[in-house]
């Protein structure tokens, strides 16, 4: 990651003008999704709470709802336009869980394929993406548009 990038890549503020730039496919009132610029997989998307919160028990129950409604919406999304097998979704509370950021609680939905993984991974510390991210980006921002 880019160490050297000061404030939390999740709040989000409320231009919009540099949503593409920053990879954000939608920005709602309560949640915000965006691309993983460092995925483990072709389609790995993140879901934030727009409120700045290290743990779910910060979120109101309208917040919790939203994010959830938008995990699912976003899997939907992603099994319309990249025909996953499965996926992996889920989020890491705290360092010691493997949050990369741990001052904003994420969800990450990863689409998964069989067959997926690859010897680059163990053997070069190196993912290999079969899409480039802006061709991801372009494909799936129109479904979120429609919010």
């Amino acid at each position: 990651s880019d160490k050297d990038k000061t404030g939390c890549i999740f709040c989000i503020g409320n231009d919009r003008a540099g949503d593409e730039e920053r990879l954000i496919l939608h920005a709602g009132s309560m949640s915000v999704v965006m691309m993983n610029r460092f995925p483990y997989n072709n389609g790995h998307l993140l879901i934030a709470p727009v409120k700045h919160s290290s743990d779910l028990g910060g979120l109101s129950p309208e917040e919790s709802l939203d994010l959830i409604f938008m995990v699912r919406k976003t899997v939907e999304i992603l099994r319309k336009e990249m025909n996953p097998e499965g996926f992996n979704v889920g989020l890491n509370i705290g360092k010691a869980a493997g949050a990369g950021v741990e001052d904003h609680v994420h969800f990450h939905v990863v689409p998964r394929w069989n067959g997926d993984t690859n010897f680059m991974t163990i053997a070069g510390e190196v993912r290999v993406i079969p899409e480039h991210i802006r061709e991801t980006y372009n494909k799936l921002k129109p479904y979120f548009e429609k919010f």
